[in-house]
C-alpha cells in the first residue's frame, strides 16, 4: 500500500506538471506576426516540453527505483549483484535519455523546414530521443514491479491480478517462453555448475519453435511450387517475362512516335522541314561550314567532295554520330531524329549552290550512282557535311 501511495503521488504531480507545461507551450508558441523559423516554432517546442516531460517521469522513476532497491538489497544480500546490474542499467538509459534530451534542446535546426517549421532530420531526431524516453519509462516501471514484488509478496498474494493480466500470464507461458515457475526451478537445475551458475533446463520458446516449424513448411511449399509441379516463376523466368513486356511495350510506343524515323531508309524532307531545319543550320552549323555550306572550319558542303561520302543516309548518320576525332560532335542529344532528318535534307539541298568563297574540296568525290552503294551500308558512312552538326 505504502509503494502504491507513492506513486499515486508521483502521478498525479507529474500530471499537473505536463497540464501547466502545456498550458505554457501554447501561450509561448502562440502565432505571430513575423515568420516562424526553423529554430522556433510550436512544433518544435511542444517536443522539447515532451521530452522534458518525460525526463522528469525517468527521474522520478530513478528516485522510486533507486529506494525499493535499498531496501530488497537490505532484505537479501544474495540479490546484490543482480540489483546492482538492474540499477546501473536503469540508470544509464535514465543518464543517456535526459543528455539526449538536452542536446536536442540546444540544438538549431539549419535546414529548410518542412515538419511544422522544422527540418526532417531535427523531427526524427526529436522523436527517437522521446522514443528512447518511453522504452526507458516503462523498463523502470517493471523494474519497480519487479522489485516491489519481491520486497512486499503479500500484497500481492492478497490482491487478485486483473483477467488482462492473466491473460498475459496464460500467454507467456503457453507461447512465449514456456518458462519453469520460480518455485519449481530446483526440480529442473542440471549438474553442469560454472563458477556458481547452474543450468536450468528449460523448453525452446514456443514462438521460436513454431518459427521454425512454419520455415520447414515453407521451403515444402517452394519446393512444389517451383522445382515440381514449376506453377510458380524463377527469377530467371521473371526476368526474361519482364524484358518480353518491356519490349512490346517499347515496340508500341514506337509505332505511335511520329518523331521516329527509319536510319536505313532517310526520306527527303518536305518544304516545312527544310525550313526548320535552314533555321537550326544558321544557329548551329554555319560557325563551322559557313552561312551558305561553303565550309569554314568543316569542310564544304556544296561540292562533289565528301569525307564520309554524300549520301541521304550517311549524312544522317554523321550528323547523329559526329565524329570527335575531327571536330565533329555527335548532335543526337541535341536534335530528335525527326529534326536531324531534316537536316540531312537541308544539307542535300546546298549541293550544287556554288556559294562564293567556296573552301576548296576535301575527301572523295561521290555520285547520286554511288548513293546506292552508301544506302547499303548506312552505319559505316557519314557525310563530311554533318561535321558542321
Amino acid at each position: 500500500m505504502r509503494f502504491t501511495h507513492l506513486i499515486k503521488k508521483l502521478i498525479l504531480s507529474l500530471t499537473v506538471f505536463c497540464a501547466a507545461a502545456t498550458v505554457l507551450a501554447q501561450d509561448a508558441a502562440s502565432p505571430a506576426e513575423k515568420t516562424v523559423q526553423s529554430s522556433y516554432n510550436q512544433l518544435e517546442i511542444l517536443l522539447l516540453i515532451v521530452m522534458a516531460i518525460l525526463a522528469v517521469f525517468i527521474w522520478g522513476l530513478g528516485q522510486v527505483l533507486l529506494s525499493l532497491s535499498r531496501k530488497l538489497m537490505e532484505k537479501s544480500k544474495g540479490a546484490g549483484p543482480i540489483l546492482i546490474l538492474l540499477l546501473v542499467t536503469s540508470l544509464s538509459l535514465s543518464t543517456q535519455s535526459g543528455m539526449a534530451q538536452g542536446t536536442e534542446a540546444a540544438a538549431t535546426v539549419k535546414e529548410i523546414p518542412n515538419y511544422g517549421g522544422i527540418s526532417s532530420t531535427s523531427f526524427y531526431l526529436f522523436a527517437a530521443v522521446a522514443a528512447v524516453e518511453i522504452i526507458a519509462i516503462l523498463f523502470m516501471i517493471f523494474s519497480i514491479r519487479r522489485i516491489y514484488t519481491e520486497l512486499f509478496p503479500e500484497d500481492e498474494k492478497v490482491s487478485q491480478p486483473s483477467a488482462a493480466r492473466q491473460w498475459w500470464s496464460s500467454l507467456d507461458k503457453k507461447v512465449l517462453t514456456k518458462a519453469v515457475p520460480l518455485e519449481q526451478e530446483a526440480d529442473h537445475l542440471l549438474d553442469h555448475n560454472y563458477d556458481g551458475i547452474q543450468e536450468l533446463d528449460n523448453a525452446l520458446p514456443p514462438w521460436w519453435k513454431y518459427g521454425f516449424y512454419i520455415t520447414i513448411v515453407v521451403a515444402v511449399i517452394y519446393l512444389l511450387n517451383f522445382h515440381v509441379f514449376e506453377t510458380g516463376k524463377t527469377p530467371l523466368q521473371e526476368y526474361t517475362a519482364e524484358m518480353d513486356q518491356a519490349k512490346a511495350q517499347k515496340e508500341a510506343f514506337e509505332s505511335k512516335n511520329t518523331e521516329k524515323v527509319d536510319e536505313n531508309d532517310i526520306k527527303m524532307a518536305d518544304e516545312a522541314g527544310l525550313a526548320k531545319a535552314k533555321q537550326i543550320f544558321q544557329s548551329q552549323c554555319w560557325a563551322c561550314h559557313g552561312k551558305l555550306g561553303e565550309g569554314g572550319a568543316g569542310p564544304n558542303l556544296t561540292d562533289d567532295y565528301w569525307l564520309h561520302k554524300g549520301s541521304l543516309n550517311d549524312i544522317y548518320h554523321s550528323i547523329k554520330v559526329g565524329y570527335p576525332d575531327k571536330g565533329m560532335q555527335s548532335w543526337a542529344t541535341v536534335f530528335n531524329p525527326k529534326e536531324i532528318s531534316y537536316l540531312a535534307s537541308y544539307v542535300k539541298t546546298l549541293h550544287g549552290t556554288n556559294p562564293p568563297n567556296p573552301k576548296a574540296p576535301q575527301g572523295d568525290l561521290f555520285t547520286e550512282a554511288g548513293a546506292g552503294g552508301a544506302a547499303a551500308a548506312p552505319a559505316a558512312k557519314s557525310d563530311s557535311s554533318t561535321k558542321a552538326k
